[in-house]
């Protein structure tokens, strides 16, 4: 028994480096799980630096110099950032706060609506929707209370927020300036020799940048298209129901299917079955199926294909541990471990020194 888990550990562990990856990975685990909600400013900043980056690249290969694009690039993630603080959520909390004032209404409604079911259905019974009306009712009570605990909860962090505002600009700041900087001084903690590292970072480099930038375009295409869409139509509670149905596209496959759910309700409580809740339906998936079929696979040409049970295992698993953080990251969480696994050295199969340390440099 000794001798085989012996040759197990020496097959993965042929290579220094690995260890020093398996350090890696656990300390980064272990520093998310514990720290995970002191640090969203720092993983904030990162990701955004890590967008803008994209933007500075363009500029420079367009002829403009590094200071210049780095310049450009972030007048415009300050115009966006506070756009979004200053006209977007105020609209959104309006509308969100008017759906909750009208809730008692829609439910009324819904109810009168569900109640004509057992007259057209052997399926249901009164009995049953007086029962599933009762639930709903409940919850909604439970609701309303949890959001005014946690609003009156929250007053405290209000300064936290203000600070978080204001920090998360200068941290985007400086790790755009100092980026070289920063890298060179964590790269000062790694073995000199790291073909693994590096085989895995520039697979990683290429993948999480597409997915990042990929995703924060989509998310603003079907948020916009959806809005607009829905201000033509007249659709109650647009800005509110366009941000979900452009953060749905966060979550492969789920997103979509759960934010549809109150997208046709809001439409249905408000025209009931006729011709503008149809054509609310079509449009909502024309616009669905045109992310899925036209805008994704143009976002996400460099992506690597996973199958469908890969992805949703790994919404579940990393959603689970760090929240919207992991499901945002769940695919390119599940690209590293396959490029782990795929680069993971062994005594039968090391990875090509001279074409990582080429790679990387």
């Amino acid at each position: 028994m000794l001798a085989t888990f012996r040759s197990w550990f020496d097959r993965l562990f042929a290579e220094e480096e690995t260890v020093v990856l398996l350090l890696i990975l656990v300390g980064s685990f272990l520093l998310m799980f514990v720290l995970g909600n002191v640090l969203v400013p720092l993983i904030a900043s990162v990701v955004l630096a890590f967008m803008i980056q994209g933007l500075i690249a363009r500029l420079v290969r367009m002829g403009a110099s590094h200071w210049l694009a780095l310049a450009v690039a972030y007048g415009v993630f300050l115009v966006v950032f506070f756009g979004v603080l200053t006209l977007l959520l105020p609209l959104v909390w309006q509308q969100s706060t008017n759906l909750f004032q009208e809730a008692p209404a829609m439910m009324r409604k819904l109810q009168q609506a569900l109640l004509v079911l057992p007259e057209r259905s052997e399926l249901f019974t009164e009995a049953q929707i007086k029962e599933w009306m009762g639930v709903i009712t409940t919850k909604m009570g439970s609701a309303g209370q949890y959001l005014l605990s946690f609003s009156i909860a929250q007053l405290p962090n209000v300064v936290g927020l203000l600070i978080n505002i204001i920090l998360i600009p200068i941290l985007v700041f400086f790790f755009l300036k100092d980026k070289r900087t920063i890298l060179n001084w964590l790269s000062g903690f790694l073995p000199d020799r790291r073909p693994l590292l590096t085989v895995i970072w520039n697979e990683m480099n290429v993948q999480v940048a597409n997915y990042v930038r990929g995703k924060a375009i989509e998310i603003v295409i079907v948020g916009s298209v959806s809005y607009v869409s829905f201000v033509v139509m007249g659709l109650n509670y647009p800005a509110l129901l366009g941000l979900l149905v452009g953060l749905s596209v966060v979550i492969p496959y789920i997103g979509a299917a759960v934010v549809t759910i109150p997208v046709l309700l809001v439409g249905y409580l408000q025209w009931g079955w006729g011709g503008e809740f149809l054509t609310l339906a079509i449009v909502y998936g024309v616009i669905q199926a045109l992310d899925g079929n036209v805008l994704v696979p143009l976002l996400f040409s460099e992506a690597v294909n996973m199958h469908p049970v890969a992805i949703i295992v790994a919404v579940l698993v990393f959603g689970g541990l760090w929240g919207l953080w992991g499901v945002f990251f769940a695919i390119p969480l599940a690209t590293l471990v396959k490029a782990i696994l795929y680069a993971w050295p062994t005594r039968d199969r090391l990875p090509d020194v001279s074409t990582a340390e080429t790679s990387h440099d």
